[in-house]
């Protein structure tokens, strides 16, 4: 009997359990079929094309100036959270946490050592005179350290006790940028370095005793000195004959080695080396690399290198460490990187960001090879892995010279001519970079093409083809500019009367000098920020800005020269529709610019159409006037190019 029951016992419980497996299998059947039919309704409700407007791209997010503490623990960046960029703090819990709340956002900052501190700079509406603040980083408390809205400040370096900074700012003269020593938080700013021009402070000693700072002697030359604070004789570092560029110095904690780029090379591409900082003796890390270095950083504890190399416009990443002396895996990443910071363990903090790839921060462990996401940014619904990655082309010039420009085709394009819109970076000495761009896929998305061409004069191709549109050559960078729309007629893809074109800055210069140089090429034209009359701007560009221009484009002296490529002289060449946006407060191309072209190309009798914002200086800073510039050139382009 006990083993009848027994077995009758196993029957039941195996016959329960069955039953209990049967009704959870039957259960997650039902779940799946539930989200199966919640899934197709929600593909039915968003079936079809789905174009929002401009807007709504404008609204795709993006994270810049990522930096990180020593430690790792500690997060900063400025998200697109706020109308203005502002600092924000991520917290252990992966909150961002607002620190500043500027008017007009904040224009940089610099972290002190323990990262519990931050200088921050700070301007009103776009003059670019940025005032200096000391930032609790834990709370967000602000304090104003010196009152001077006429002077600019920048380039702060911390001393290694976190007591002391060093900085550039022209309080002095409004002209020249000396270097300046200030005890926090309450002291008074010492001038430690008088020296006419441009000159910035770049790393202090651990003893406070020697400084090493930057000197710029025009556009396409620059040195950098080592100043002994206590007897203030210097050493000059970068001895060179001629125009040379070194963009980049750091050195190590003793001082006796330094990193550095420089064009100094005898084909003129810019490579990374390493000084012997009592010899001068350079050792380049790369001797026969074809592409440019960019950009490169140098960790705190000198134990870890890292640098860009300018790949047909990409950025490809380096690590070095500089201890066991090995190369150090790297993101494989396929796009534009931008460090945010070392930590003391080795790990990296960038931010990327590529065609279909909005701007995120990340965290790099070499050693692990891994990196983490820090940020997630919206992307308001659309589908951004469609964005549409550019085609590298070149084309001929009127001498033969090869442009290499970046070609945008909408995604559905088979052949033909459709509407086109050429976009011409600024600088001059600017590079169009292949980026995550909101403006460019929503025009693609409504069936424009787009041509980004890196005329002479364009970084990222060496130095000779750097100085190729200098002085005398303007106009030859002109002529690039037209052989590519007329690259793209003949092959094609466009017509004249299909064909816009626009750029900001030098690109807005470009943008006019092209319509009144070559004007039977376009249909439609948006000058953003641009120069108009290379006299008048030469004249009223902010003080310290004038040796720096007139090296690039000519001396206010040789004013017939100037007047002749200035696109004033030339109004009645234009025949296309053309909008011009400008900021009021711009000290870099003052608004004057705009309202001469505006002003003499409506007594013409042109079609002009324009949008000059009272609050902004070089650009739209802000949100709702970025977002009214792109719903104004969206309708214009729609409107004009057929």
């Amino acid at each position: 009997m006990r083993t009848i029951k027994a077995i009758g016992y196993s029957g039941i419980l195996i016959f329960l359990v069955l039953a209990l497996l049967t009704g959870c299998v039957e259960k997650q059947k039902a779940e799946e079929e539930s989200t199966a039919a919640a899934e197709k309704r929600h593909t039915d409700l968003f079936a079809g094309d789905y174009i929002p407007d401009i807007e709504t791209f404008m609204h795709i997010g993006y994270v810049t100036r990522a930096s990180i503490s020593k430690d790792g623990r500690r997060i900063f960046l400025s998200p697109s959270f706020t109308n203005a960029r502002q600092i924000f703090r991520i917290t252990d819990g992966g909150w961002p946490y607002q620190l500043t709340s500027f008017e007009d956002g904040v224009s940089w900052y610099s972290l002190s050592n323990d990262s519990y501190y931050a200088i921050v700079g700070a301007a009103v509406g776009g003059d670019e005179n940025a005032q200096l603040y000391l930032l609790d980083t834990e709370t967000g408390r602000i304090e104003k350290l010196i009152n001077r809205p006429d002077a600019r400040f920048g380039g702060v370096v911390w001393s290694e006790d976190d007591d002391i900074i060093y900085f550039a700012s022209n309080m002095g003269n409004l002209r020249d940028f000396y270097i300046y020593k200030l005890e926090l938080p309450d002291g008074e700013p010492e001038v430690v370095k008088e020296r006419k021009g441009w000159s910035v402070p770049i790393q202090v000693n651990e003893e406070g005793t020697r400084l090493l700072y930057e000197t710029a002697v025009t556009s396409r030359d620059n040195n950098f000195y080592m100043l002994d604070l206590e007897s203030g004789t210097e050493e000059l570092l970068t001895p060179h004959d001629g125009e040379y560029l070194y963009p980049f110095m750091a050195l190590t904690p003793d001082f006796n080695t330094a990193y550095l780029t420089t064009n100094n090379t005898p084909d003129g591409i810019t490579r990374i080396a390493e000084m012997n900082v009592e010899t001068n003796e350079i050792t380049f890390l790369n001797p026969d690399l074809k592409w440019e270095v960019e950009s490169a950083a140098l960790s705190d504890d000198g134990k870890y290198l890292f640098w860009t190399i300018n790949e047909h416009g990409y950025r490809r990443p380096n690590l070095k460490s500089l201890v066991s002396d090995e190369r150090l895996p790297v993101p494989s990443l396929e796009g534009l990187y931008t460090f945010g910071g070392f930590t003391s363990a080795g790990k990296m903090l960038f931010s990327f960001n590529n065609a279909n790839h909005p701007p995120n921060a990340w965290l790099w462990d070499p050693y692990e090879e891994m990196g983490k996401r820090i940020s997630e940014v919206s992307t308001m619904g659309i589908d951004i892995s469609n964005f549409v990655e550019p085609r590298l082309i070149k084309y001929k010039s009127f001498d033969s010279l090869e442009i290499p420009a970046f070609l945008y085709l909408p995604g559905d394009y088979t052949e033909g001519p459709i509407p086109f819109i050429m976009d011409f970076h600024g600088g001059p000495e600017g590079q169009f970079r292949p980026s995550f761009n909101r403006h460019f896929n929503y025009l693609l998305a409504n069936g424009f093409g787009i041509m980004a061409p890196n005329v002479r004069g364009s970084e990222g191709y060496g130095k000779e083809y750097l100085d190729m549109d200098n002085y005398k050559n303007r106009l030859k960078s002109v002529a690039d500019g037209a052989a590519g729309a007329q690259w793209l007629i003949d092959n094609g893809y466009t017509t004249s009367d299909m064909l816009g074109v626009k750029g900001g800055s030098y690109g807005g210069y470009m943008v006019m000098a092209l319509i009144t140089e070559y004007p039977d090429l376009f249909a439609a034209a948006m000058n953003y920020i641009g120069i108009v009359n290379f006299v008048t701007f030469l004249e009223n560009t902010a003080e310290y800005r004038r040796a720096f221009r007139e090296s690039e484009y000519g001396p206010l002296s040789d004013r017939e020269f100037l007047k002749s490529i200035s696109p004033i002289h030339k109004v009645d060449r234009i025949q296309c529709p053309l909008l011009v946006v400008h900021g009021e407060n711009d000290p870099r191309v003052p608004v004057g610019e705009a309202r001469q072209i505006i002003s003499q190309l409506k007594a013409q009798g042109g079609e002009v159409d324009s949008l000059i914002f009272p609050d902004e200086g070089h650009g739209a800073a802000k949100l709702e006037n970025r977002l009214e510039m792109y719903r104004t050139m969206v309708d214009f382009f729609k409107k004009h190019l057929k």
